[in-house]
C-alpha cells in the first residue's frame, strides 16, 4: 500500500471512529447534551480534527443517519429475490425487527431522534431525489410491495400510500416500544411473556395474520 493510499485508508478510519463515538454519545446523552468537544475527548484528537471531517454536530448525526439507512437498505435487498410480494412483506417485517434489536443505537437516531429531521428540513428540501435517497429508496420499496401484493387480491379497497404507512407505524410502534423496554416490561407485569422480544415476536405474528384476513 502506497502512502496516498495509507493516508486515505487513515482518513476513513478516522471518520468512522467519529461516528462511532458519536452515536453512542447521542444515544446515551442525547443530542443537546453532546458536544463537538465531547466527541473529540472520546476519540483522543482536538475538536479541530472533527472540524476538517463535518462541519457542525449536525452533520455528523445526519451522516449517522444515512448509515444506518443503508445498513437497513443491505437487510431489505435481498429480499428483492422473494418473489410472492407478501411473502416479502412477511420477510420485511422480520428484518426490520432484526435490525431493530441488533441496532438499537442506530434504530433510535433513525426513527426516534428529531434532530436528522430538522437536518432534512434546512438542507435537503427534495427528499424524494439526492437530498434523502437511502430514506426514500428504503419506503419505496415498502410501497412496491404493498402494491404488489394488492395486485394478487391483498388489501382489497386499502389506498395503497396510506396503507403502507400503517403497516411501517405498526413495526415502527412495536419496534420502539421494545427497543425502550416499554413492551417487554407491560408484558412480563401482566405474566404474558418472559421478556419484550417474546412479546414483539408473538405480536408481529399476530399482526401478520390480520393482514392476511384482508384478501
Amino acid at each position: 500500500m502506497g502512502i496516498k493510499e495509507r493516508k486515505e485508508r487513515h482518513r476513513e478510519d478516522l471518520k468512522q471512529l467519529i461516528l462511532d463515538k458519536a452515536k453512542a454519545l447521542f444515544t446515551r446523552y442525547g443530542y443537546e447534551a453532546t458536544s463537538i468537544r465531547k466527541i473529540a475527548a472520546e476519540i483522543e484528537f482536538s475538536p479541530t480534527t472533527i472540524y476538517l471531517y463535518y462541519k457542525d454536530k449536525s452533520d455528523i448525526i445526519y451522516a449517522l443517519h444515512q448509515e444506518g439507512f443503508k445498513l437497513m437498505g443491505q437487510k431489505f435487498s435481498v429480499l428483492a429475490n422473494v418473489e410472492h410480494p407478501f411473502e416479502r412483506l412477511k420477510a420485511m417485517g422480520k428484518a426490520y425487527i432484526q435490525f431493530a434489536l441488533e441496532n438499537r443505537d442506530f434504530y433510535e437516531l433513525m426513527f426516534i431522534m428529531r434532530e436528522p429531521l430538522d437536518f432534512l428540513d434546512a438542507h435537503c428540501n427534495n427528499l424524494e431525489g439526492e437530498g434523502w435517497p437511502e430514506g426514500f429508496t428504503t419506503f419505496n420499496f415498502l410501497l412496491q410491495t404493498i402494491e404488489q401484493c394488492q395486485g394478487i387480491g391483498y388489501f382489497k379497497g386499502q389506498e395503497t400510500k396510506s396503507f403502507s404507512l400503517l403497516v411501517w407505524g405498526t413495526m415502527h410502534g412495536l419496534c420502539s416500544l421494545t427497543v425502550h423496554g416499554h413492551l417487554g416490561h407491560m408484558a412480563k407485569s401482566h405474566h404474558f411473556f418472559e421478556s419484550g422480544e417474546d412479546a414483539l415476536n408473538a405480536a408481529f405474528g399476530n399482526f401478520i395474520k390480520v393482514l392476511e384476513g384482508m384478501s
